[in-house]
């Protein structure tokens, strides 16, 4: 590996984790979710592994972490599905529904439930990236 390669890969990182987000929280209202958020940031991690080598990135990522992560976001996705059926709702309705309820905003960003689902989605990607 050369030094170039090396500084290529880690300047790169945070961008693509900043799309991975971006993808992530904007994919209930345009093109995009948390698959396609997790896919991206597994590209810019599986980068770091090819670019540095296993030894110099391995301490950098909890990898660790990445099963218990993969069990959160499958318990998170669970409940975002089977949760309104304890409510008398369908399953996946979305919270709060549409023209019943003010949404919850952060800036111009529109929180509601699919944005949970999408982070569930994320979350078990994280157990491919070992």
């Amino acid at each position: 590996m050369t030094i170039l390669t090396e500084t290529v890969a880690r300047l790169l990182l945070l961008p693509i984790l900043v799309v991975a987000v971006a993808v992530l929280v904007k994919g209930y209202a345009d093109v995009g979710d948390g698959f396609s958020a997790g896919v991206i940031a597994a590209m810019g991690i599986l980068l770091q592994y090819v670019a540095c080598g296993y030894q110099k990135v391995e301490p950098r990522f909890p990898v660790h972490l990445a099963s218990k992560a993969a069990v959160a976001g499958l318990l998170l996705a669970l409940l975002v599905v089977f949760g309104p059926l304890l409510l008398g709702q369908p399953l996946l309705t979305h919270f709060p529904p549409a023209g019943e309820a003010e949404v919850f905003h952060l800036g111009t960003l529109e929180l509601h439930s699919a944005i949970l689902f999408d982070v569930g989605i994320f979350l078990q990607l994280a157990h491919y990236l070992v």
